[in-house]
């Protein structure tokens, strides 16, 4: 078998990568056919509640510079590019998908998002889920799953749909089997060198999220999956042996942040995993579909490895995880500027990789290009490192 170095991928990758902007046209017919709409920020937000009701859970627009400085109108200038652009979006009606939202479902995952919610609220229809600030104790358990239930009696209410416990066991299982499929999907890359650019990987997993039938997304998924399988036994492989293989934390990632990925491949690394909400962090684990469904999906969510949450084990655990999965060379934290407690709680995740014998950096970075030369310098510098 002759190994040939490869810079394209399957045309489903396109579909994956176009996603966010097709799905404008494919939220308008749905809506045009009478379905609603809840636009969703995070990865805490369970979606299964929606899909339980009949409704499309959508993300909406955050991952832009585009309308920033129409919310800085507003905003304060030092606040997290993903908050501002969140409300800009809005003010500037420039995000489809927040503009035929029914419903757009927030939490209390920061104290800038708390208040942006306040603003938002005078302009959609917004629910608030207030998330306890830690995973521990009995008392941040009854109140999550509260919470849960206010959501659910929120979505009956807004949209006249009575959300009984089959329906969100059925909207349990749809879900676990796009996790299923999407953790097949990342997993390919512990294949060494990995079948896939951490680029290339990004905007597929990225790109799901604006895809809205079931059954086509995971035929999709499968397809994918199959097709890389068949070009890695043909030998064709989009990195060479001898990039450095790197895991990707911090926060959210996708659009603008893609920058970030490029800059680290430009260097002659490759990104096999992501941990961030993007990534592993929503698809490495199922619900249990047996018991009560409303206990299941709340715990579920709630263990989920966020910073916002003190302590927070839960990321440590899965991170060192995937650089043993994944035979990680090295760990790159991705901080917003003015992220708060990402930017925290970095020393703590550089101390225990130092324990582990992992070499660490985090990269701050905004919205904005201003930064590409910095980025591209110090992604070459902790490449060089591992040389």
């Amino acid at each position: 078998m002759t190994t040939q170095l490869i810079t394209e991928l399957p045309e489903i990758f396109d579909s994956f990568a176009q996603a966010r902007k097709n799905g404008f046209l494919a939220v308008k017919k749905l809506k045009d056919q009478g379905r609603g709409v809840v636009g969703t920020f995070c990865t805490y937000t369970p979606v299964e509640i929606f899909l339980a009701a009949g409704l499309t859970p959508v993300g909406l627009c955050s991952t832009s510079d585009e309308t920033i400085p129409e919310a800085e109108k507003i905003l304060p200038r030092n606040l997290c590019p993903l908050i501002k652009a969140s409300y800009g979006f809005a003010a500037a009606d420039k995000c489809p998908y927040m503009h035929f939202s029914d419903l757009v479902v927030g939490e209390t995952t920061c104290d800038g998002k708390k208040k942006m919610y306040e603003l938002l609220g005078r302009l959609k229809d917004v629910h608030v889920m207030q998330l306890p600030q830690t995973q521990t104790g009995p008392a941040a358990k009854a109140l999550w799953l509260a919470e849960v239930f206010r959501l659910k009696e929120e979505v009956e209410t807004k949209f006249g749909r009575k959300i009984g416990d089959d329906d969100l066991r059925r909207a349990i299982k749809e879900r676990n089997v796009e996790r299923a499929k999407h953790k097949e999907f990342y997993e390919l890359s512990v294949l060494s060198p990995p079948p896939m650019t951490g680029l290339s990987q990004l905007q597929f997993l990225f790109g799901s999220q604006f895809k809205f039938d079931h059954e086509t997304k995971v035929a999709e998924i499968e397809q994918a999956v199959a097709q890389l399988k068949a070009a890695y036994e043909r030998g064709e492989r989009p990195a060479p042996p001898s990039a450095k293989r790197l895991i990707l934390t911090g926060c959210p990632m996708g659009g603008a942040t893609e920058k970030v990925v490029k800059a680290l491949e430009d260097s002659g690394a490759v990104v096999v995993a992501f941990e961030n909400c993007t990534g592993a962090k929503q698809f490495d684990r199922q619900i249990p579909e047996e018991g009560d469904p409303w206990t299941s999906l709340a715990e579920h969510y709630l263990a989920i490895g966020c910073a916002v949450m003190a302590p927070n084990p839960n990321r440590l655990e899965l991170l060192e995880r995937l650089c043993r999965q994944f035979a990680a060379d090295g760990v790159v934290e991705m901080v917003l500027t003015a992220c708060q407690p990402y930017a925290v709680e970095t020393s703590a995740l550089r101390e225990r990789l130092r324990e582990l014998g992992t070499p660490f950096t985090s990269l701050e970075t905004d919205y904005s290009s201003s930064d590409l030369e910095l980025l591209r310098n110090r992604a070459a510098a902790f490449v060089e490192t591992l040389s």
